[in-house]
């Protein structure tokens, strides 16, 4: 017979407190009197802040030892979807882990339905938090282990609110068999499902979609996308561009501990459009290309690189339709047309550097 599930759970999120609580003793990274600087020493970015908003974040930095993890973001969190952009180890575990009052900010305040985050039990009782670890037990049951989380948020019928979530992520054919089972998908609902269980106003989900397949990720979308419409305050974080584009109404870039960007996707899409690109260009004539190519006004700079040309651009489509023109017209045979600068490291890099 297995142990009891339920003091496995709740010993385990008494370790989690008390590691959180450890980490927030942390000492500042220098004995600077001044806010900490992104990179290069740029100030900290902050988004415009809505008085009342259901979450809320002033001024907040979170550091451990001399790593700076968050700095100085400012923003607030409206009803809707939210999406939060930045590559790998920009910061935005950490600022989900703060807005669910898991870790205390080592400078600023972060408020939850006007109510201060860290270690709140009425601030853990208003969100859902679907974090990117595995927070799951391989020895429960899928439907166990919700239960266990709508025991711990004392929801009068556990086992009805178990299953009703459990409906919602389309997980019941799977509900009764072991955690240590299940695929990662399989494991990316359940934790969903043991957010939702206790019907929060706000969901923070940190990488919500890995490992889903396209069947799963289409659900989960359209599941959210109800929930926003009914009024809840949704944030997910993700490194993947397309399914931010997919879901959320607006957008927060973060690189770095910075807050690089803000607003509707429109307007970050607008951004990451405009900004400055390289291509590397191979032809027939390197040097009589790069003549011609810095005759046009949407190139601003040609550096001859052995047997190729690197050229800045400000504009990326109107540039591979200049490029082929002003070939064909010197009777220089194109041979290899390639941007270097895709990436989204490089998107997230030059916002920041804005």
């Amino acid at each position: 017979m297995r142990g009891d599930p339920r003091q496995a759970l709740r010993a385990n999120c008494r370790v989690i407190r008390e590691r959180s609580a450890d980490e927030a003793r942390s000492t500042p990274p220098s004995t600077s009197t001044g806010p900490p600087t992104g990179p290069a020493g740029h100030p900290a970015a902050a988004a415009e802040v809505a008085p009342g908003a259901p979450v809320v974040l002033d001024h907040v930095s979170r550091w451990y030892g001399n790593v700076v993890a968050v700095n100085d973001i400012s923003f607030s969190l409206l009803p809707g979807v939210t999406g939060l952009l930045g590559p790998n180890g920009a910061g935005k575990s950490t600022l989900l882990h703060l807005m669910a009052g898991l870790l205390r900010p080592s400078a600023g305040s972060v408020r939850v339905e006007d109510r201060p985050a860290w270690r709140n039990p009425e601030v853990f009782g208003r969100i859902g938090l679907v974090p990117e670890r595995e927070a799951v037990h391989a020895f429960l049951t899928g439907r166990e282990f919700v239960t266990m989380n709508a025991r711990l948020q004392h929801l009068p019928n556990a086992e009805a609110a178990a299953a009703a979530a459990i409906r919602m992520v389309d997980l019941e054919a799977a509900a009764d068999r072991l955690v240590g089972t299940y695929s990662k998908g399989m494991r990316q609902r359940v934790k969903l499902a043991g957010a939702l269980v206790h019907e929060p106003r706000i969901l923070l989900l940190d990488e919500p979609f890995n490992g889903m397949d396209p069947r799963q990720r289409l659900h989960m979308t359209s599941l959210l996308r109800g929930m926003a419409a009914e009024g809840r305050t949704i944030l997910f974080s993700s490194h993947i561009l397309e399914e931010v584009e997919r879901l959320a109404d607006s957008v927060l870039v973060v690189y770095a501990g910075r807050l690089a960007a803000s607003g509707d996707f429109r307007q970050i899409r607008r951004l990451m459009t405009d900004r400055p690109h390289t291509f590397t260009v191979r032809s027939s004539d390197d040097r009589r290309l790069a003549a011609a190519l810095l005759a046009d006004a949407a190139v601003f700079g040609v550096d001859l690189a052995g047997d190729r040309v690197s050229v800045s651009t400000s504009d990326f489509g109107a540039f591979t339709r200049i490029v082929a023109r002003v070939a064909r017209d010197a009777g220089i045979t194109l041979r290899e047309l390639t941007p270097t600068d895709t990436s989204l490291e490089s998107v997230f890099a030059y916002l920041v550097r804005r």
